[in-house]
């Protein structure tokens, strides 16, 4: 699959990094693969610490001011089979977890660091790539980037099938929570059960969101448990709930209207008592096309004849907490994310080279500070 020296380091870089377990919380043993292979490349890094045990990783110059950011993120969600996790090859298609969310991104911004290094002999001094750990859950690797540098613009590697996303979508986490009163099942009247409550307020929540412009807003029931009470009434039962919505948006007041909607449909169920919580509310936002990084990657992709199809980044991800620092992100990266946290999560190696490319021509283009 590899054509030349260089995607053959691409190809063995990614290769290793898939074959690395390494889901949020977990990325010790990555960190210490990617800083080995740092040191053998001979490109400058620095650890920053994100907690007692977990580090980011960044590359640059030292004493450098990073006006640009390239981000990746390099923890997974868990594997669904932890015996069959690592890089597989099959028909024309790399398969693993994180081929496509996001070590295929981060192995390409990876590669076009070290090119760069190597056709320049140095680095710009306005950049900073930083692989961060846990994206997929708190942030917190992330946060720790944003307490130690201001970028002004960055590009975030999630997977767009390599189109630029300009525009990204706001995200609310609900938790919603039902109680009832514990009884034999045999004499269960539907009242107070925490269960029936949860089911009628979900259908109804769904059905408001679609009244209110479901064609946009994506709601995902993301989990469903119970007491697990056995031959008895269920007691209590609790759901995490995604919606994700255009950033013309607000999320705060989406928020509060959700919150209203709650109260109006529980108040009278059949429960006994319930409670709605926002662990996280964040806004979306549109970017200036006309403004540097766009422009220069709009000449990129024309000179590659690649086509020029900016769209919507429909998830949550990093790039919102860079947008409430102040940072303009634009998401662009290998990869599709339909194919992000499912079973066949893939992508094709060719894909993975044209980021690499793309990633070091934007270095070798934007201006000089």
């Amino acid at each position: 699959m590899p054509k030349n020296k260089q995607h053959n380091r691409l190809y063995n870089l990614f290769r290793d990094m898939v074959d690395i377990y390494s889901p949020s919380g977990k990325e010790e043993e990555l960190v210490d693969y990617l800083a080995a292979y740092l040191e053998s490349v001979g490109l400058p890094f620095r650890l920053r610490e994100v907690d007692e045990t977990r580090n980011n990783i960044e590359i640059g110059q030292p004493g450098g001011t990073a006006d640009t950011l390239f981000l990746g993120h390099i923890d997974t969600v868990p594997a669904f089979d932890i015996e069959h996790y690592e890089l597989t090859e099959r028909d024309g298609l790399l398969f693993g977890l994180g081929t496509t969310d996001m070590k295929s991104g981060c192995a390409a911004l990876l590669e076009a660091f070290v090119a760069v290094n190597e056709a320049s002999g140095g680095l710009p001094d306005n950049v900073l790539l930083s692989l961060v750990v846990g994206e997929e859950e708190s942030g917190d690797g992330t946060q720790a980037l944003l307490e130690a540098h201001n970028p002004a613009w960055a590009i975030v590697a999630e997977p767009t099938n390599l189109q630029p996303c300009m525009v990204h979508y706001g995200y609310i986490e609900m938790l919603l929570q039902t109680f009832g009163s514990r009884q034999h099942a045999a004499v269960s009247d539907g009242e107070n059960n925490a269960i029936r409550a949860m089911l009628r307020a979900l259908l109804k929540l769904e059905d408001y969101i679609e009244a209110g412009g479901g064609a946009v807003t994506v709601l995902n029931i993301r989990d469903l448990h119970s007491s697990e009470s056995g031959f008895a009434v269920p007691d209590r039962c609790a759901s995490a709930i995604d919606l994700h919505f255009p950033p013309s948006e607000d999320a705060t007041l989406f928020a509060e209207a959700l919150q209203r909607f709650c109260d109006e449909q529980l108040l009278e169920s059949p429960a006994s008592d319930y409670r709605v919580e926002f662990p996280l509310v964040a806004n979306g936002y549109t970017l200036d096309q006309d403004h540097v990084v766009p422009t220069l990657l709009r000449a990129l992709f024309d000179e590659r004849g690649l086509p020029w199809c900016p769209s919507a980044f429909k998830s949550h991800s990093d790039a919102n907490l860079l947008r409430d620092a102040g940072c303009s992100p634009v998401i662009l990266g290998p990869g599709q994310l339909a194919k992000a946290h499912s079973r066949d999560e893939s992508i094709a190696f060719d894909q993975v080279v044209t980021a690499a490319d793309i990633y070091a021509g934007l270095l070798q283009k934007l201006p000089a500070p």
